[in-house]
């Protein structure tokens, strides 16, 4: 298993559970902003998880291969298995967001004025 995986899906269930509102509205006061500052890191997750289950199955790519040995490759499909048992990467970006494991920041506004 590698690195991010471990850190990503450490003690976060990949079922859906309910948040509180407030919680996420307290970290920066607009619930919004909360909203797309989550939004944005599960992007991040999810381009870096998918670089990386692309980067494994590389390994099995071959072009000789004939169709029955590409159904047949068990590793393979472990591998899809794993990445598709893992938290979505929304629910890692929340969890991360409430547990202020993300950065973020506002823009400056009087730099303009």
């Amino acid at each position: 298993m590698s690195k991010l995986r471990r850190q990503l899906s450490a003690g976060i269930a990949s079922n859906v559970e309910t948040k509180n509102l407030n919680d996420i509205k307290a970290k920066t006061g607009n619930l919004y902003e909360s909203i797309s500052i989550i939004g944005k890191r599960a992007n991040q997750i999810n381009i870096s998880l998918k670089e990386e289950l692309h980067n494994k199955l590389d390994e099995f790519a071959s072009h000789t291969d004939s169709l029955e040995e590409i159904h047949e490759n068990k590793e393979q499909i472990e591998i899809s298995r794993a990445y598709e048992r893992m938290p979505n990467p929304s629910l890692l970006a929340t969890q991360e967001f409430l547990e202020d494991k993300v950065y973020f920041r506002k823009g400056d506004d009087e730099l303009f004025s």
